[in-house]
């Protein structure tokens, strides 16, 4: 069974331009929840890009709004990869109540889970925004970063705390008593004290 690739025979364009009808009535209506974020982000950057455009530049205002847009969808995406990690938080920890505080399989599994996601994440930073990243370097993705690292440092905290509470983490002095120097007694007495 062989598949052929044929060309596409038909298209559709779900974008809107000034032109078409029903424009001006939907430019009216309010925004969708979700768009919201979004058309903030391109006012913003619509505001700091207007005054480095020049006149003479070449590139008509269509393609200008196009570059905005894109460059406002890739921020809103970085910010939901940022937050990402922060709703997984709510259900390991949830996870890690129902798995109990004695030393079993699951306990063990859920634990190591909730300690290596975190700091798999925490190393492959750059990968999870690989996709938001702009080749002019005109999207700013160092807070979406930061935002990245202090969730997958909490989900990380969940998981230390859970060790902690399951006692395999080397807290208390008894923990290090292999290492304590005893003194050797040069004399005994038979007098008590």
């Amino acid at each position: 069974q062989h598949s052929i690739l044929l060309p596409r025979r038909w298209s559709v364009n779900l974008n809107l331009n000034d032109n078409d009808v029903g424009y001006s009535v939907l430019q009216k209506k309010p925004a969708p929840c979700d768009m919201r974020l979004i058309q903030s982000v391109e006012k913003e950057m619509e505001q700091k890009s207007s005054y480095s455009i020049k006149d003479d530049t070449g590139i008509t205002t269509a393609e200008n709004k196009q570059a905005i847009a894109v460059r406002a969808r890739k921020q809103s995406k970085a910010m939901s990869i940022a937050i990402s990690p922060g709703k997984q938080i709510a259900m390991n920890a949830f996870m890690l109540w129902m798995s109990g505080k004695h030393l079993n399989i699951f306990s063990i599994s859920i634990t190591t889970t909730a300690i290596m996601s975190p700091f798999k994440g925490i190393m492959n930073v750059s990968n999870a925004f690989r996709s938001c990243e702009d080749p002019d370097g005109k999207v700013d993705l160092t807070s979406s970063k930061a935002l990245f690292l202090l969730m997958n440092l909490a989900w990380l905290g969940v998981g230390l705390y859970k060790m902690a509470t399951m006692k395999l983490l080397p807290l208390t002095s008894a923990d290090w008593e292999g290492y304590v120097v005893w003194k050797h007694v040069m004399e005994t007495s038979s007098i008590p004290p």
